[in-house]
Order: structure tokens, then sequence, then C-alpha cells
């Protein structure tokens, strides 16, 4: 509906519906009395007594003489859900199908959330230019491919539950589902443990909290490994196809890596082979597959993530936290 050709009633209902939402209003809350609406809104006072009226009609409020209005429920957060999934396309410029890493993510999720009963819908957002109307008419969005150059503004003026997949983001109002490699880079350097090692670790030129975790997460385990693991860094743009890989094959032939792991597509494989020696190893973030690298199974990461989600839609009062969900080596 158009909310502007909307009848005025129609109009306020549909304002205070959000802003109950976004304050986490739950049944049995008190709700602001007409007096208090009349402060924030721009409507009449006949279209108030009105709204409440029928608010009161429906069943969704209670008004008790001398006590206030209470919330009996909240249309909102009925049992069916509709849960949103949208990522960067100023990051994944292709679309999501054309990255093999978002693909299964987002097929994964897709399915668990639709098994369990509830609408998905997929999307996508730009650095500087979010969906608000879509988002606010679903009860979460799960985001991914956030950057350091992502307008974070819309954070305070989302009504519907924030996620972020596959991210780390600090906020009060935001749930991040990130995968830890910590372990499974410790795993893999202990996978060598014989002898010096020339590592080479792609990481994002694309900056976010997640690439500068998975980077010192990097640096970590290679410092434990000892002083006979040299590591190396260069930038890579692993969004971009071949079409920028010039810097990697320097890399690969000034420092002949024994293992070359991070940000690193399959598509990159051949060309990596090709300026490496025959038994250099390719480690790469994987999903559902059993090439070499860091994997994660998408139907056991869901199975962590969305009751997480639905209990946060039960207490949308809930506070942000970072939840993580650790990936293991593929030899």
């Amino acid at each position: 509906m158009n909310t502007d050709l909307a009848p005025r009633h129609l109009q306020l209902r549909d304002q205070l519906f959000r802003r109950w939402k976004t304050n986490g209003i739950r049944a049995g809350d008190r709700i602001e009395s007409q007096n208090e609406i009349m402060k924030f809104c721009d409507f009449s006072l006949i279209t108030v007594i009105k709204t409440l009226k029928d608010l009161e009609a429906d069943g969704i409020i209670r008004r008790q003489v001398g006590k206030g209005s209470f919330l009996v429920r909240a249309p909102w957060a009925e049992a069916h859900h509709r849960v949103g999934f949208f990522y960067n396309r100023d990051v994944v410029g292709g679309g999501i199908f054309n990255n093999e890493f978002y693909t299964k993510l987002v097929v994964q999720l897709e399915k668990a959330v639709v098994s369990d009963g509830h609408e998905f819908i997929l999307g996508s957002f730009t650095n500087a230019k979010m969906p608000m109307a879509v988002w606010d008419a679903l009860d979460v969005i799960v985001l991914t491919s956030i950057t350091g150059d992502t307008n974070l503004d819309f954070l305070e003026r989302a009504s519907s539950q924030v996620s972020v997949i596959d991210q780390t983001l600090i906020h009060p109002k935001v749930h991040s589902y990130r995968i830890d490699y910590g372990k499974a880079f410790r795993e893999m350097f202990a996978h060598f443990d014989g002898g010096p090692l020339r590592v080479l670790y792609l990481d994002s030129e694309i900056s976010s909290n997640e690439q500068r975790l998975r980077r010192e997460a990097a640096q970590k385990a290679c410092t434990e490994r000892g002083v006979d693991c040299a590591l190396h860094m260069i930038k890579v743009n692993q969004e971009m196809g071949l079409g920028n890989v010039d810097l990697l094959k320097d890399a690969l032939v000034e420092h002949d890596p024994d293992i070359v792991f991070g940000y690193a597509p399959s598509e990159w494989t051949p060309l990596i082979q090709d300026h490496t020696r025959r038994d250099t190893k390719i480690y790469a973030y994987v999903l559902d597959s059993d090439r070499p690298g860091f994997a994660v199974r998408t139907e056991e990461w869901m199975e962590t993530i969305l009751p997480v989600i639905y209990a946060n839609l039960e207490d949308r009062k809930a506070k942000g936290a970072v939840h993580s969900f650790p990936a293991h080596f593929q030899p």
C-alpha cells in the first residue's frame, strides 16, 4: 500500500507499528497515550482517537482507564517471518550467483528459512544506498559484504532486526555471524610440522572488520609456528576475477611459496600453479566443497544461526553480539 494515499488513520497505524517495532515493544508493554502520540506525530486528535479505537477493536491494544494502553499482540512479530538476504552490489558487482562462495551461502540460507515455514527475499544494496522501504517491511535483514566504505547510518533508522553474515560489525543493534579461521589456520601449519615454510597470504583489498580479523589470525598462526615460518602478504581483489592478477604473479615468482592461502578463488588455481612449483599447496576459503582449504558446511552453520535470529525476534530488545562458527582445515 502506498502510505501517502492511504487514509490518515491507516498512515498513523503504520507509523505506530514502525515505532513500536523499532523500540522492541512486546505484548504486555505499555504504549504511548493519545496525548503522547500527539507530541511526535503530525495527525489530528480525531485521527489519533480513531486509530487507537480501531487498534483496540482489532485486539491489538487494550486500554484501561486510569492505567494506560497496553499492547496485546504485535502483528509484525507473528509466527510467519519475512527474512531478507541482501548483498553489496558495489562489492559483488557481477551479482550474487557469479560468486561461488555467496551462491552456496544464500542457497543454504534460503533452504533453511523456507523449511522452517518462513518467507525468504533476496536483494542487494550499495555502499551509499539501502532499500529502506523494503527493509522496513521485513522482520529480519541479513546483510553481507559490508565494507569500510559502506554508509552505516541506516542502522539507526532500520525497524527490522539487522544481522550480518560472514562479517563482524560491532553495533548494539546488530548480530554478527562470522566464521572463525584461527583454529583452521593453526591446523594448516601443524600439517606441515617439519622444516621451514615460505607462506604467501592473499589478503583482500576490500577493507572490512572481517578482512582484518582473518589477516590477524593468519599472522598469529604463523608466529606460533615459529621463526622458520616466513609469511608474506599481498592485497588482491577476489571479486575481479582474472582481471587484476599481475601483483599476484610477481609475488609468486619472488617468494616461491610452499603455501598460498587466503582469498584465492578457484579460477585462480591454474594461474597459481603455472607460477609456482609442482608441490606448492593452495588453500582457500570454501563452503560445501572438498577443495583443499578452510571449509565450512553451510547446513551446520545455518543450524546455529537461525535459532538465534528467531529468538531475537521474540526479544527485539536483545543487544547485538558477535557469534562465531569455526572453520576446519581440509588438506
